[in-house]
């Protein structure tokens, strides 16, 4: 069986016909896995996926990953509720790889929308390895053996995150958790071998072989230069759809753009391994 795979973009992105994700074989798996290593991100509509079937479809992944701020489904830990009435998610309108600001961050993510606004929305993904092959080769070159720190705070301020006394001293034992950590700018995919840059303006605080101007300068470009329109696509979610990505090389922002209308999205993240950068 060959999966029915419209690609969206060259560098990103396609759209998945034809599965029920609920009953899926060995065999449709291994073909989705491989679609995602092409893709990056891919999509499947009108899934309208359980908490308990959606967290065995990312299980088939690797171990699933607890996220240290967001609330879960209930009973249902590894499955993770963004929910616009009962959290500020404006942190998700920026570029960012989720959970840099661990020693191991995700290999993806399976996003599942269970409630989209009438409008508004929606999410775009890039792809950071498309971003890096264009960059020049003068330029490949200064970025490789470079390396970056990644700070949870960057995209958790207190003051957005902590409105009590319990909820701040939560969130600093998270920062305590959580220290700074040091990961290369440029990324080897594990599977691949293919290099992907590997910063996002949502973690990524500085380059630490640079001096703090240099540093800000360069990250600067690379923020806009890896989220060109080129490299990236824009999902407009329906109920039930459901989005894999491979966050070991790509980027995403969620649209604060529905203003008091309600959006609940259920993710589950599959745990990853140490960014690497392979020379040679």
């Amino acid at each position: 069986m060959y999966l029915n795979i419209k690609p969206i973009k060259p560098s990103i992105g396609a759209v998945i016909d034809g599965l029920d994700l609920n009953h899926l074989d060995s065999l449709q798996l291994n073909h989705i896995h491989q679609a995602l290593l092409q893709h990056h991100v891919i999509f499947f509509r009108n899934q309208q996926l359980s908490a308990t079937a959606q967290m065995s479809l990312a299980k088939s992944f690797g171990d699933l990953h607890i996220h240290p701020i967001y609330p879960s489904v209930e009973d249902v830990p590894e499955i993770i509720v963004l929910d616009s009435w009962k959290q500020d998610l404006r942190d998700n309108e920026l570029w960012h790889t989720d959970v840099t600001f661990s020693q191991t961050p995700p290999l993806g993510c399976v996003l599942q929308a269970i409630k989209t606004p009438s409008q508004g929305g929606d999410t775009l993904w890039a792809s950071g390895q498309a971003a890096f092959a264009a960059l020049t080769p003068d330029l490949q070159k200064k970025l490789r053996g470079l390396t970056t720190t990644h700070d949870i705070r960057h995209s958790f301020p207190i003051e957005r995150f902590a409105h009590s006394a319990e909820e701040r001293e939560k969130l600093e034992q998270t920062f305590k958790r959580h220290p700074p950590v040091v990961h290369p700018l440029v990324r080897t995919h594990p599977v691949t071998g293919l290099p992907t840059l590997f910063v996002s303006e949502g973690f990524t605080t500085k380059i630490n072989e640079l001096d703090a101007i240099e540093s800000s300068k360069l990250l600067a470009f690379l923020f806009l230069h890896s989220t060109r329109e080129e490299f990236h696509l824009r999902w407009k979610w329906q109920e039930g759809d459901v989005a894999i990505w491979d966050n070991r090389c790509t980027q995403h922002k969620a649209l604060f753009d529905y203003g008091d209308e309600h959006r609940i999205m259920h993710r589950a993240t599959i745990q990853g391994d140490v960014p690497f950068y392979l020379t040679g």
